[in-house]
């Protein structure tokens, strides 16, 4: 599968769209109040932090966001969360439209293949999928060098976005 280079682009573009979906349980987001407190930077990851509306307590995420340099288009969101009750960790990924749906999303830490993932919603900024973070999959984040997410656009053409995992042991030691 070919390899994109990457480009690093600015939360600011897509934090509103990715806290939106933190806070709001994958509905849209909304404007001012989506784009959360930023609480620090592990490595290639932001801290960011609001308390969603209802909710009693503060939740925080780990976010990384990147881009493709020879396909503008082509750019990920990384969630990781832990649910406001404390009990599973989700990794939600933001694809953008266009993306061959039944093909799902592709992941691999470094060389090791970690499986494919289903799109759950699209939403008019870009399509998502989310998995339940098991403790080995957490580790294979923890210990890699790189985890590279593969779209596809038709069955035959995957690009792999690959993204830096510096610093994920400590954002994710520091999640609430």
């Amino acid at each position: 599968m070919p390899q994109a280079i990457l480009t690093r682009i600015p939360l600011r573009a897509l934090a509103l769209f990715a806290l939106g979906l933190l806070a709001a349980g994958l509905s849209a987001p909304q404007p001012a109040a989506a784009q959360g407190a930023p609480r620090g930077k592990f490595g290639d990851w932001d801290m960011r932090c609001e308390t969603p509306a209802g909710a009693g307590r503060e939740q925080c995420a780990i976010i990384q966001s990147v881009a493709a340099d020879d396909k503008p288009n082509v750019n990920l969101v990384v969630i990781v969360l832990k649910t406001a009750d404390g009990k599973s960790r989700l990794l939600r990924v933001i694809a953008p439209l266009g993306v061959l749906l039944p093909a799902g999303l592709g992941l691999k830490i470094d060389e090791t293949d970690v499986g494919r993932a289903g799109f759950v919603s699209c939403l008019p900024s870009g399509c998502v999928a989310e998995v339940v973070m098991e403790d080995k999959l957490i580790e294979q984040f923890s210990t890699g060098r790189t985890a590279t997410f593969i779209i596809f656009n038709t069955p035959e053409e995957g690009i792999g976005i690959p993204l830096a995992l510096a610093g994920f042991r400590d954002g994710f030691s520091k999640l609430p």
